[in-house]
């Protein structure tokens, strides 16, 4: 078990009860991809100290991605990220679990995968992929945190099924894919998956107010955050359907 004086700034400094460290210590989080959010989250996770993370990405490491994977090395170039995610992890906190899947998660295999964990971090670039997670989200009533991130802005909602709408309450799901290049600068990653980070905390430890029923954007350029109020759609295509 991991050693909980590590986190003694936490407890005494930030706030944080010694419960509520046993509690993130105990939660278990599958982060749904190792870029730029990926990173960010990992890299928060890691020091809060949740005990159990799971990291699925297909990916390899790519020198172009290195302006907001912080978590990935040039030593590291054309390896799996999962791998390089989990080496960082194990180098800077060895007391966490880490599990590693390097697959494109689909509807066939996400089963598996998700099995026996608390929540999931989306993480994906992909609004097909984030729209899947939703769904999977939904369907086994797991709460899943989203973001999205594209240059200067960023977005994130916490997802609770049965309890909140979902991601297709507020932004119908589109009929095709156009699949843009979602990079970002790597303070708006920072400051997305810093907040992702925080929903994990919230939901983990039942403290504070998560952002349910509530979509949180962000533009970087004019350091300008709103909340967009919404709520359960009774038409929804999605979390309206029995599972």
């Amino acid at each position: 078990m991991p050693k909980i004086a590590r986190y003694e700034q936490n407890m005494k400094y930030a706030g944080l009860s010694e419960e509520n460290q046993e509690k993130l210590i105990n939660t278990s989080v599958i982060v749904m991809g190792a870029g730029g959010l990926g990173s960010g989250v990992i890299m928060n996770l890691a020091a809060m100290g949740v005990g159990f993370i799971k990291i699925i990405d297909d990916g390899i490491v790519q020198e172009k991605g290195l302006n907001r994977q912080l978590i990935h090395k040039c030593k590291n170039i054309g390896r799996a990220k999962v791998i390089s995610a989990k080496d960082w992890i194990q180098e800077y906190n060895p007391d966490i679990k880490v599990e590693i899947q390097k697959i494109k998660l689909n509807e066939i295999n996400y089963f598996n995968a998700i099995q026996g964990y608390d929540i999931i971090v989306d993480c994906f670039d992909s609004y097909e992929a984030k729209y899947m997670l939703n769904e999977i989200s939904v369907r086994h009533k797991i709460p899943l945190i989203h973001a999205g991130i594209q240059a200067t802005r960023g977005q994130i909602t916490t997802i609770y099924p049965p309890k909140t709408g979902c991601l297709e309450c507020v932004m119908q799901k589109p009929a095709l894919f156009n699949e843009q290049n979602y990079a970002s600068l790597s303070p708006v990653c920072n400051v997305i998956s810093s907040l992702q980070a925080m929903e994990v905390l919230k939901l983990a430890t039942g403290t504070g107010e998560p952002l349910l029923n509530r979509l949180l954007s962000y533009d970087a350029l004019t350091s300008e955050f709103k909340i967009i109020d919404f709520s359960k759609n009774q038409y929804c295509n999605c979390c309206s359907v029995e599972y």
